[in-house]
Parts: C-alpha cells; structure tokens; sequence
C-alpha cells in the first residue's frame, strides 16, 4: 500500500489567462511539466452533516484540516485513488493519504467497512472519520496544468482551471460536472515549496502584479450555494434536528 507524507507551503494566487500565459513564457525554461500534463482532478470532501469542518477552516484557526477522497480523472472500481487528510498549522500544509482501489475506499468512507490493513495514517483518518461522523458533503473538479523546477524538483507551480463543484452525487465515478466557481478564463495558481520562495519567481509575480490570495475551493462553493440555505445553526433551513 503507498503511503505519501507531505509538508510545505502553499501560496495561492488568482490570475487571468493574459497573465498566465506571460508569467509561463517567463518561467518555461526553468520548469519541466509533469508527466501526465493536463489531466483532471475530482475530490469528494468529507463534511460532518452541519459543515462544522469547512465552517472551521472558514473561520481562518491556526489549525484546520480536511478530509477528502481524490482521483485522478474519473474513477472505475479497481482504478487507484487517494485518501487524504489534510492538515494546516501556522502556515505550513502537511499532508498525510493512503492509495487504494475505488471500490475498497468507496466502501470505507461511505459504508464503514475498513480496509484489512493497518498503518499510522489510516488510523488517522479513521479518527477524523469517527470524531467528524463524516459524510461525503460535497464533489469538485477541476482541470489542472502541474510543473515542477528542474534545478529543485520540490517546487511545484500547478495551474487549475474551470472548477467546478456540486452537492449532489458526491461520487467519484459519477461524471466531472458542476457549478463554476470562478469566471471563464480566471485560473487559480499554487506554488508549492518546501521553504522560501526563489527570486527569481518573486520577481516575475510582482513585476506581473500577481499577487497571494487566501481561496478554498471548497470554502468558495460552500459560501456561495450551501450556506445561504442554512440556518444560524448550520443546518438546512426547515429541517428539524433531533437530540
């Protein structure tokens, strides 16, 4: 079973297609694409039934996490996915996920039904599973463009574009539709490091007036189409909630 562990920092910035498309002339020569190039990106986050996680996340802590289920295009039972929890601490993003087939995952997450395996992470996310009551909440996409440094293969400069989200069939497997969450042509880059950011990048985001924005994806969708259907309380409007 793989196993992948990450920590580093995140910087997030919106930008047009005229400036991605300077800012990528720029760098070109100091980057290598990643070897699946432009491929799509489907989650299913994970949500207890009154949103307590993204509200959290929303509030901007010190400390939050997420708990997703991703694939890399749209799944079929024995393609491999991604279990991941999602940490964030003082500004420094750690990531811990544990690979299985569709199948063994869907019925994980959805049914309770864990895998025959034991490791450090799982037992992680079987925590965040049963503190949360987690349910699948929310399904999002988006089509992305990931680079990496070829003097430092840990810089990572991904560019994601046409996000889209739903609430409904919260299920890898069921199509890669949904709302836009950003204008036609906006993308939503990310610089990943390990550290400081080189000048070199620095300078060419100030000189194209590109500048960090604080954006969640799934926060973004949450605010715009499910919390305007919520009461005070976090819970649909209308619905009674018992003890």
């Amino acid at each position: 079973m793989a196993q992948e562990f990450f920590r580093r920092y995140e910087k997030k910035y919106k930008i047009t297609r005229e400036q991605y498309q300077e800012l990528l002339g720029r760098m070109i020569t100091r980057l290598s694409p990643e070897e699946y190039g432009k491929h799509t990106i489907c989650n299913v986050y994970f949500d207890t039934k009154d949103f307590q996680i993204i509200r959290h996340s929303l509030s901007k802590p010190d400390y939050k996490e997420k708990l997703r289920l991703r694939s890399y295009g749209t799944p079929k039972e024995s393609d491999l996915v991604y279990v991941e929890l999602k940490k964030k601490y003082d500004g420094i993003v750690y990531k811990r996920r544990v690979a299985m087939r569709y199948g063994e995952a869907r019925r994980y997450l959805y049914y309770g039904i864990r895998p025959d395996r034991d490791s450090q992470v799982l037992r992680e996310i079987d925590y965040a599973l049963h503190f949360y009551q987690a349910r699948p909440a929310v399904y999002l996409a988006y089509d992305r463009l990931a680079f990496f440094e070829k003097e430092n293969p840990d810089l990572r400069i991904t560019f994601d574009m046409d996000i889209r989200a739903r609430q409904y069939a919260a299920e890898l497997d069921q199509g890669t539709y949904g709302t836009l969450l950003m204008p036609q042509g906006a993308l939503l880059m990310e610089v990943k490091i390990p550290g400081a950011m080189p000048v070199w990048l620095s300078r060419n985001l100030s000189e194209l007036g590109i500048y960090p924005v604080s954006y969640s994806k799934y926060g973004t969708y949450y605010q715009k189409y499910i919390e305007p259907e919520l009461g005070t309380d976090g819970m649909e409007k209308g619905v009674e909630v018992c003890a």
